[in-house]
Protein backbone atom coordinates (compact mmCIF):
# COMPACT_ATOMS: atom_id res chain seq x y z
CA UNK A 1 0.00 0.00 0.00
CA UNK A 2 1.31 3.44 -0.95
CA UNK A 3 1.95 5.67 2.07
CA UNK A 4 1.62 9.43 2.36
CA UNK A 5 3.01 12.15 4.59
CA UNK A 6 1.42 15.60 4.49
CA UNK A 7 3.41 18.84 4.52
CA UNK A 8 1.39 21.26 6.64
CA UNK A 9 -0.88 20.56 9.60
CA UNK A 10 -3.65 23.14 9.34
CA UNK A 11 -7.26 23.12 8.19
CA UNK A 12 -6.50 22.16 4.60
CA UNK A 13 -4.45 19.22 5.84
CA UNK A 14 -7.51 17.94 7.74
CA UNK A 15 -9.53 17.88 4.53
CA UNK A 16 -6.82 16.10 2.55
CA UNK A 17 -6.25 13.63 5.38
CA UNK A 18 -9.96 12.70 5.37
CA UNK A 19 -9.81 12.34 1.59
CA UNK A 20 -6.90 9.91 1.77
CA UNK A 21 -8.35 7.90 4.65
CA UNK A 22 -11.70 7.60 2.88
CA UNK A 23 -9.81 6.09 -0.08
CA UNK A 24 -8.09 3.60 2.29
CA UNK A 25 -4.69 5.28 1.89
CA UNK A 26 -2.13 5.12 4.70
CA UNK A 27 -0.98 8.46 6.16
CA UNK A 28 2.10 8.33 8.39
CA UNK A 29 2.18 11.91 9.72
CA UNK A 30 2.92 15.56 8.96
CA UNK A 31 5.86 17.84 8.32
CA UNK A 32 5.31 21.41 9.48
CA UNK A 33 7.86 24.25 9.48
CA UNK A 34 5.75 26.35 11.84
CA UNK A 35 4.75 23.75 14.42
CA UNK A 36 6.53 21.97 17.22
CA UNK A 37 6.84 18.23 17.07
CA UNK A 38 3.75 16.64 18.54
CA UNK A 39 0.47 15.09 17.47
CA UNK A 40 -2.21 16.33 15.05
CA UNK A 41 -5.30 14.33 14.10
CA UNK A 42 -3.81 11.42 16.07
CA UNK A 43 -0.74 11.35 13.83
CA UNK A 44 2.83 12.52 14.55
CA UNK A 45 3.96 16.02 13.52
CA UNK A 46 7.64 16.47 12.67
CA UNK A 47 9.00 19.99 13.09
CA UNK A 48 10.38 21.11 9.74
CA UNK A 49 11.12 18.97 6.72
CA UNK A 50 13.45 16.02 7.09
CA UNK A 51 14.17 14.08 3.87
CA UNK A 52 15.40 11.12 5.93
CA UNK A 53 12.01 10.54 7.57
CA UNK A 54 9.47 8.28 5.86
CA UNK A 55 11.60 8.05 2.74
CA UNK A 56 9.18 5.62 1.11
CA UNK A 57 6.13 7.84 1.62
CA UNK A 58 4.75 10.28 -0.96
CA UNK A 59 4.48 13.91 0.13
CA UNK A 60 1.42 16.07 -0.51
CA UNK A 61 1.84 19.78 0.29
CA UNK A 62 -1.38 20.53 2.17
CA UNK A 63 -1.05 24.32 2.36
CA UNK A 64 -3.56 26.59 0.65
CA UNK A 65 -1.12 29.44 -0.01
CA UNK A 66 0.06 29.08 -3.61
CA UNK A 67 3.40 30.82 -3.12
CA UNK A 68 4.30 28.62 -0.15
CA UNK A 69 3.33 25.47 -2.06
CA UNK A 70 5.67 26.50 -4.85
CA UNK A 71 8.54 27.20 -2.43
CA UNK A 72 8.09 23.87 -0.67
CA UNK A 73 7.86 21.94 -3.93
CA UNK A 74 11.47 22.94 -4.61
CA UNK A 75 12.59 21.96 -1.11
CA UNK A 76 10.99 18.51 -0.94
CA UNK A 77 13.12 15.52 -1.97
CA UNK A 78 10.41 12.88 -1.52
CA UNK A 79 8.26 11.62 -4.36
CA UNK A 80 5.03 13.63 -4.61
CA UNK A 81 1.59 12.11 -4.35
CA UNK A 82 -1.91 13.40 -5.02
CA UNK A 83 -5.22 13.31 -3.15
CA UNK A 84 -8.17 12.72 -5.46
CA UNK A 85 -11.61 11.64 -4.26
CA UNK A 86 -12.92 8.68 -6.25
CA UNK A 87 -16.45 10.04 -5.87
CA UNK A 88 -15.66 13.16 -7.89
CA UNK A 89 -16.64 13.43 -11.56
CA UNK A 90 -13.36 13.39 -13.51
CA UNK A 91 -13.24 12.73 -17.23
CA UNK A 92 -10.93 9.95 -18.34
CA UNK A 93 -9.47 12.42 -20.86
CA UNK A 94 -8.22 14.79 -18.14
CA UNK A 95 -4.52 15.04 -17.35
CA UNK A 96 -3.62 15.65 -13.69
CA UNK A 97 0.01 16.25 -12.68
CA UNK A 98 1.75 15.34 -9.41
CA UNK A 99 0.92 16.89 -6.07
CA UNK A 100 -2.68 17.81 -6.87
CA UNK A 101 -5.65 17.81 -4.52
CA UNK A 102 -9.10 17.32 -6.09
CA UNK A 103 -11.54 17.46 -3.19
CA UNK A 104 -15.14 16.45 -2.49
CA UNK A 105 -17.71 17.12 -5.19
CA UNK A 106 -15.30 18.55 -7.77
CA UNK A 107 -15.99 18.13 -11.48
CA UNK A 108 -13.28 18.03 -14.15
CA UNK A 109 -14.71 17.67 -17.63
CA UNK A 110 -13.26 16.40 -20.90
CA UNK A 111 -9.83 17.50 -22.04
CA UNK A 112 -8.76 19.43 -18.92
CA UNK A 113 -5.04 19.74 -18.23
CA UNK A 114 -4.21 20.24 -14.56
CA UNK A 115 -0.66 21.29 -13.62
CA UNK A 116 1.47 20.44 -10.59
CA UNK A 117 0.41 21.09 -6.98
CA UNK A 118 -3.01 22.44 -7.95
CA UNK A 119 -5.93 22.54 -5.51
CA UNK A 120 -9.38 21.95 -6.99
CA UNK A 121 -11.38 22.56 -3.86
CA UNK A 122 -14.77 21.34 -2.67
CA UNK A 123 -17.50 21.55 -5.29
CA UNK A 124 -15.38 23.43 -7.85
CA UNK A 125 -16.05 22.87 -11.56
CA UNK A 126 -13.49 22.97 -14.36
CA UNK A 127 -15.18 22.62 -17.73
CA UNK A 128 -13.93 21.05 -20.95
CA UNK A 129 -10.52 21.82 -22.47
CA UNK A 130 -9.34 24.16 -19.72
CA UNK A 131 -5.67 24.53 -18.84
CA UNK A 132 -4.93 25.00 -15.14
CA UNK A 133 -1.24 25.75 -14.68
CA UNK A 134 0.99 24.88 -11.69
CA UNK A 135 0.24 26.04 -8.12
CA UNK A 136 -3.29 27.28 -8.85
CA UNK A 137 -5.98 27.15 -6.15
CA UNK A 138 -9.58 26.99 -7.34
CA UNK A 139 -11.62 27.63 -4.20
CA UNK A 140 -14.90 25.96 -3.16
CA UNK A 141 -17.79 26.41 -5.56
CA UNK A 142 -15.80 28.26 -8.24
CA UNK A 143 -16.59 27.58 -11.91
CA UNK A 144 -14.07 27.77 -14.76
CA UNK A 145 -15.95 27.54 -18.06
CA UNK A 146 -14.73 25.77 -21.18
CA UNK A 147 -11.56 26.59 -23.10
CA UNK A 148 -10.23 28.90 -20.40
CA UNK A 149 -6.65 29.11 -19.18
CA UNK A 150 -5.69 29.85 -15.57
CA UNK A 151 -2.07 30.98 -15.23
CA UNK A 152 0.41 29.65 -12.71
CA UNK A 153 -0.14 30.62 -9.08
CA UNK A 154 -3.63 32.07 -9.53
CA UNK A 155 -6.29 32.04 -6.85
CA UNK A 156 -9.87 31.72 -8.10
CA UNK A 157 -11.98 32.65 -5.07
CA UNK A 158 -15.02 30.83 -3.71
CA UNK A 159 -18.03 30.92 -6.04
CA UNK A 160 -16.18 32.99 -8.64
CA UNK A 161 -17.10 32.34 -12.28
CA UNK A 162 -14.65 32.48 -15.19
CA UNK A 163 -16.52 32.81 -18.51
CA UNK A 164 -15.61 30.59 -21.51
CA UNK A 165 -12.48 31.25 -23.55
CA UNK A 166 -10.87 33.49 -20.90
CA UNK A 167 -7.18 33.70 -19.99
CA UNK A 168 -6.27 34.66 -16.42
CA UNK A 169 -2.65 35.83 -16.17
CA UNK A 170 -0.23 34.21 -13.74
CA UNK A 171 -0.38 34.94 -10.01
CA UNK A 172 -3.63 36.86 -10.34
CA UNK A 173 -6.37 36.70 -7.69
CA UNK A 174 -10.06 36.59 -8.52
CA UNK A 175 -12.04 37.58 -5.44
CA UNK A 176 -14.84 35.43 -4.09
CA UNK A 177 -18.11 35.77 -5.98
CA UNK A 178 -16.58 37.70 -8.88
CA UNK A 179 -17.51 37.06 -12.52
CA UNK A 180 -14.73 37.40 -15.09
CA UNK A 181 -15.87 38.16 -18.66
CA UNK A 182 -12.60 39.27 -20.28
CA UNK A 183 -8.92 38.32 -20.23
CA UNK A 184 -6.96 39.36 -17.15
CA UNK A 185 -3.23 40.26 -17.24
CA UNK A 186 -0.61 38.81 -14.90
CA UNK A 187 -0.50 39.86 -11.23
CA UNK A 188 -4.01 41.37 -11.15
CA UNK A 189 -6.49 41.56 -8.27
CA UNK A 190 -10.02 41.32 -9.66
CA UNK A 191 -13.30 42.00 -7.84
CA UNK A 192 -16.94 42.39 -8.71
CA UNK A 193 -19.65 41.43 -11.18
CA UNK A 194 -18.50 41.91 -13.83
CA UNK A 195 -14.95 41.61 -12.52
CA UNK A 196 -12.76 44.70 -12.64
CA UNK A 197 -9.02 44.98 -11.98
CA UNK A 198 -8.63 46.70 -8.62
CA UNK A 199 -4.84 46.78 -8.52
CA UNK A 200 -1.66 45.07 -9.59
CA UNK A 201 -0.31 42.59 -7.06
CA UNK A 202 3.30 43.07 -5.99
Amino acid sequence: MEKYILYGSGGHAKVVLECLLSENKAVTGFFDDGARSGVFQNLPVFQGYDPSKHENACVIITIGNNKIRKQLSIKVKHKFGSAIFSRNIISASCSIAEGCMVLQGAILNAGCIIGKHVIINTGAIVEHDCIIEDFVHIAPGAVVCGNSKIGAGCLIGANAVIAPNITIGKWSQISAGSSVLEDIPDYSLVQGVPGKIIKTID
